[in-house]
């Protein structure tokens, strides 16, 4: 079964011999004070930051739970749906966590997320950015009227932005209420080292990691990780390469089934399908061999998700798109 439900890099983010080679050089009787600030230097470096503007940590995981012990009490509003751990980290702590519903597409409206802020007053407002499970990019302006309207009644901005590198690079101004959490897990292909990052304003930074444990990454990690980012070069193959594998996604659900079937415009590595249809060509992908991500919850049952794969498993992928849609046209031919 080949798995394209997690939206995962279906492509390793270096080669074995780097690997190595790292490992080789690598001194694990010693804490990694050096290796952390040597990985800040090199993320900061690369997106043009400054180091004291950013912070890692074990998994965007781990800022998501920080913001919700360390952020000041109160409810948290987010959207519905979006990535289910902002729900399970709120629950863990016994915070109150409100949604602002979709609407039948799964677009959302600016006037009802503000309305909603507006009712609840929520400590912090959450959301990713592109949205995740639509594959939605809102645009700056979405995202600038949310950031003022938090900051007008004393409530943080996070911005969960675990697929930007697949979408649009947009500016933000960078205020104390704005935490901006990404990751290595999805563009770099580096789920199994668990890396998130948070970029925020020094202050920020120090409320969140007033929690923080003393060393949330292993040296192995962050030496894997700075030597990525220290290699400009690679880290531009590897995201123009995943980005064709998103774009060839895109046109197998796009080219054949988007008469019949709702396929969203993506800005991600993967694709999200919804109607009538959809959960059926869902059930045929998986039982052709692939693993796609079906969802339980009320307001998703009729929507199947799926991410990248390699070009080969694409190709395989879009014959069984293929083959499904032929099938479908027959028996409706029957009908009519």
């Amino acid at each position: 079964m080949i798995r394209i439900n997690k939206n995962e890099s279906p492509i390793p983010a270096m080669d074995t011999t780097i690997l190595k080679d790292i490992i080789s050089n690598s001194d694990f009787n010693f804490y990694p004070d050096e290796e952390y600030d040597t990985f800040i230097n090199a993320y900061a470096h690369y997106y043009q930051l400054s180091p004291n503007q950013v912070s890692a940590a074990n998994g965007s995981d781990e800022w998501i739970q920080k913001c919700m012990i360390a952020l000041p009490e109160g409810p948290v509003l987010t959207l519905n749906p979006d990535f289910f751990m902002y729900t399970a980290y709120a629950q863990q702590i016994n915070r109150p966590i409100h949604y602002v519903d979709a609407e039948s597409d799964y677009t959302f409206s600016i006037e009802k997320i503000k309305h909603e802020i507006r009712r609840i007053k929520p400590a912090f407002f959450i959301m990713s950015v592109p949205h995740n499970p639509s594959g939605i990019q809102y645009p700056k302006e979405f995202l600038e009227e949310i950031s003022e309207l938090m900051k007008e009644i004393g409530g943080y901005f996070v911005i969960d932005e675990a697929y930007l590198d697949f979408g649009d690079s947009y500016e933000i101004e960078m205020q104390d209420h704005i935490i901006q959490m990404r990751t290595l897990s999805k563009a770099f292909a580096l789920a199994g080292l668990r890396v998130g990052i948070v970029i925020s304003t020094a202050k920020t930074i120090q409320t969140l990691n007033s929690i923080a444990h003393p060393y949330p990454l292993n040296t192995l990690t962050l030496k894997i990780a700075t030597a990525l980012f220290n290699d400009k070069s690679y880290v531009t193959s590897l995201l123009d390469r995943q980005r064709h594998l998103c774009e060839n996604l895109r046109n197998i659900f796009k080219n054949n089934v988007s008469d019949i079937i709702h396929v969203i415009p993506s800005k991600t590595n993967f694709v999200l399908t919804y109607g009538e249809l959809a959960p059926d060509l869902g059930r045929f992908i998986h039982d052709n061999g692939f693993l796609p991500r079906f969802y339980d919850e009320p307001n998703m049952n009729q929507t199947v998700r799926y991410s990248i794969a390699t070009e080969t498993q694409l190709e395989e992928l879009e014959k069984i798109v293929k083959e499904w849609r032929e099938k479908y046209d027959i028996s409706k031919s029957k009908i009519d």
